[in-house]
Formats: C-alpha cells, structure tokens, sequence
C-alpha cells in the first residue's frame, strides 16, 4: 500500500490511548493523515458531540473504543455490568455517527471504521455480557454502511482478536507459558496478529481505494473464527 494513502485526510480516532489507539495514530499519521487523537472516554452523553465539534471537517471517523472485558458467568452477570459495558462499548457508536454523517452525506464522502471484535463471532465462555456489546456494534455497522451507501459513505469494521495490544493482551498475559500454548492450540497463525498488521488495514478500509465495501465485517484473528 503507498505510504500517502491518507494524505490531507483528517482523521478522528477516539480513544486514542487505549485499544489500537496509539498504533493507529502512529500508521495513519505515517500515511498522510492529519490524525486528531482523543483520549475522552465518552461515557457522558453529551461527548461524542463535543468531540467530533472540536475535531473540526472530519474525513474519516475510527471508532476505537474498549475496556477491559467482563469475565462473568452468564447465570451470574448483575444489571450493572450488563449497562456499564454498553453504556462504554455500544453508546458512544451511534452518538458519534449522528455528529458526523450529516456532513459526510452532504459532502457525499466518508469513511467510518469501528475497531470491533471477533468475540461477536464465535462464542467464548464467561463473556456473554461482552460478546453482546461488540456484537451490537457490528450489527449496527451492517445496518448504518447500507444506509449511508448511496451518499459515498462507507461504513465497515474490523472484528479482530489475538490482536497484540496492551488493553486485552499485554505482555505479562503474552509471557504466561499457558498463554502460549493456548495460542498455538486455538490460533492458526500460530501468533498474535501485529499491531502494525491491524492498523494497515484500518488505513486500507479508510482510504479511497476501499470505496467498495459497504457495512462489511472484516475478521481479523489469525483464523480463530474459521476454526
């Protein structure tokens, strides 16, 4: 991919300090972008607003949001985990998406990436309250990129896990032996995918050479949905 893909593109990534935050930032900036870089949790309602209005014209939106994933046995997940992981995962998305898309649909251009996770794709044990968050973004994704299709808007995300970053895999959790062995066992790749390897496609899906896709869920995961 040439190394200006994103030149003169502005891009808002949120949660910039978190997740994919910061590899994104790095990539995208490396690509020509003009990155604005959020740390605000945007847990107030009010939030995505303000952000996206401080941003300035925004030409690509990455929706990168995350917490530390509930590990609750579904018999067991209280009300308030249920709401405080929605409220942190699937919330901000369509607050975000109403501050932006009238200006993208007038301009007929825009892209909006959600950073979302395979755990809505295959079930995992103990994280019911967590799966359900992540699927919700995907759906939403799905249902919004056909909407906003015929105004040159392309809505998609990426569904990534044995991802390498410091909010789901650091590296105390990479150097546990068992750890390992469990990556080689569920993982085809055999290894977690790159964190640089993540943000290039990103870079790719916000770029004009992926006008094309249209609320796409993109698996990212070494294989592990396949299996």
């Amino acid at each position: 991919m040439s190394n200006q893909v994103l030149q003169g593109k502005r891009v808002l990534i949120t949660q910039a300090d978190a997740f994919m935050g910061p590899v994104l930032c790095e990539v995208f900036a490396r690509h020509g972008a003009i990155v604005v870089a959020s740390d605000d949790a945007l847990l107030d309602a009010q939030a995505p607003a303000a952000v996206v209005a401080s941003a300035g014209q925004i030409d690509a939106l990455v929706v990168n949001l995350a917490i530390p994933a509930p590990t609750t046995a579904a018999a067991e997940v209280p009300d308030d985990e249920w709401r405080s992981t929605f409220a942190a995962l699937v919330d901000p998305l369509p607050r975000l998406c109403r501050a932006v898309l009238p200006a993208m649909i007038e301009r007929r251009a825009g892209k909006i990436l959600v950073m979302g996770s395979a755990s809505a794709l295959r079930g995992m044990k103990r994280a019911s309250t967590y799966s359900a968050a992540r699927g919700a973004q995907l759906a939403y994704v799905q249902a919004v990129g056909v909407e906003v299709a015929g105004h040159n808007v392309q809505v998609n995300a990426i569904a990534q896990n044995f991802v390498d970053n410091p909010t789901y895999f650091p590296a105390e959790v990479q150097a546990n032996p068992r750890f390992q062995e469990r990556l080689k066992r569920e993982v085809p790749l055999g290894r977690l995918v790159g964190p640089t390897e993540d943000a290039e496609f990103a870079a790719y899906l916000c770029s004009e050479a992926a006008n094309c896709f249209v609320g796409q869920v993109f698996p990212l995961c070494g294989g592990w949905v396949q299996r």
